[in-house]
């Protein structure tokens, strides 16, 4: 087999792949034994008759595309390891030369990774923001662990107020007539946590225990019934118990009941490392990520839109398996933040860009400068994978392979690798 090349305009590559005639005969001759088994070909038994017949029975297109489907796919294949292009779409192919006894010519023409135009990415002094904490953020986390260990004590007497927990029985009606999902018994609400549609909660506090209340509100107008947006209705709501967190003192009592410490010292003395750990990766993350954009941005390249289009379908897919573990389906999202799978896909259609984008300016300063990954390296990286998730690496290495992400695995090893390179060649 031999391969031509041509730039035919930017970002499209036009493959001449010639096939042996041997190899096209050889391929035919198959066809007609796989079409045999397939077809009654009149005074053969199925898979029996020669290829004469066969071709006779079908015809000799018949017999050529079959040998067409099984010879193409592999030689474009070959090919493009051949040339060393880097395909981001399916190829058009156009036959050039099929006849029996010469060789097999076609042309192959596909969309291409494009080529980066590399900006400055080095010596740009973005340096890294010094780590800090204050009293204050110390005190902030001392006291979320007191709302979080409060305890809810439910009240005899006094009234609603917010941050309390009602446990509520109501019913919902539009012009005096109950709808469907309005109505509820035992229902355990905290108010302020704008769990209900804006003014219903708000119209609970002040109320008592054994109360009946008429709440009115206004459904919002891009609520996810149409029948209930932006209309009028009435809760008819019945107060059954009011519960009040209760804190505890901050002191050392606190700090042994919560912590593994002996003294509150001691324990906001933890918070506070935490805290200071927290701010030192922070920074780092800040840092790397300034880095990265402004190295982007100092690159020039022109997107296929294809490569868009496919990176918005992968961000969609993982939208998808988050909104699945929710329990809940893209279309019940659609319904209830008012959007369309058209409008979302629009609206991450810049971040897809900026990911591409940076993705190929990424690869092309780790080819500029060196920057690759030995397969200890690879090996290492799965076992620490291993680990992490309690797995056996050997196991989890022949899932990547089977699973043909053995190779995007060792380039995100390389796109991270560069990024640290980034990081220190721009501190």
């Amino acid at each position: 087999m031999s391969v031509t090349v041509e730039k035919t305009e930017k970002n499209i590559v036009a493959l001449e792949v010639t096939v042996e005639a041997e190899k096209f005969v050889a391929a035919v001759n198959q066809a007609a034994k796989n079409l045999a088994k397939k077809v009654n070909v009149p005074g053969f038994r199925k898979g029996k008759a020669p290829r004469r017949m066969v071709e006779l029975h079908l015809g000799k297109e018949a017999l050529y595309d079959e040998a067409l489907d099984q010879l193409i796919g592999p030689a474009y294949a070959d090919a493009v390891v051949e040339s060393g292009i880097e395909p981001v779409d399916r190829p058009e192919v156009d036959l050039v030369q099929i006849e029996e006894g010469k060789d097999l010519i076609f042309k192959a023409k596909v969309m291409v990774k494009p080529e980066v135009e590399l900006g400055e990415y080095k010596g740009l002094h973005i340096e890294q923001d010094a780590a800090s904490v204050t009293e204050e953020q110390v005190m902030e986390e001392l006291k979320n662990k007191q709302q979080q260990h409060a305890r809810l004590i439910t009240l005899e007497t006094g009234t609603v107020e917010n941050e309390d927990t009602v446990t509520i029985d109501f019913e919902g009606l539009k012009d005096g007539v109950p709808f469907v999902g309005g109505k509820a018994a035992g229902y355990e609400l905290v108010i302020g946590s704008g769990t209900f549609i804006p003014g219903f909660e708000e119209g609970l506090i002040g109320a008592e225990v054994g109360q009946h209340v008429d709440v009115n509100v206004t459904f919002p107008a891009e609520y996810h019934s149409a029948e209930l947006a932006g209309q009028e209705a009435v809760f008819k709501t019945d107060i059954k118990k009011i519960q009040r967190k209760e804190l505890s003192v901050l002191d050392d009592e606190f700090a042994k009941d919560v912590s593994e410490f002996e003294t509150l010292d001691e324990l906001k003395t933890d918070l506070r490392n935490k805290l200071l750990m927290h701010s030192e990766s922070l920074a780092k993350t800040n840092q790397l990520k300034t880095v990265v954009s402004k190295v982007v941005d100092n690159a020039s390249v022109e997107i296929p839109e294809v490569m868009v289009t496919e990176r918005i379908k992968v961000m969609m897919d993982d939208l998808s398996r988050n909104i699945a573990q929710q329990g809940m389906t893209l279309e019940q999202y659609f319904m209830y933040t008012n959007s369309t799978e058209e409008v979302m896909k629009e609206r991450l259609r810049p971040q897809a860009v900026e990911s591409v984008k940076t993705d190929l300016v990424l690869e092309a300063i780790a080819k500029a400068e060196g920057i690759g990954v030995t397969e200890d390296e690879v090996n290492e990286e799965i076992k620490k994978l291993g680990e992490q998730y309690k797995q056996d690496a050997q196991l989890l290495k022949q899932s990547l392979i089977a699973r043909g992400e053995l190779g995007f695995y060792k380039q995100s090893l390389i796109s991270e690798k560069t990024v640290n390179f980034l990081v220190e060649q721009n501190a």
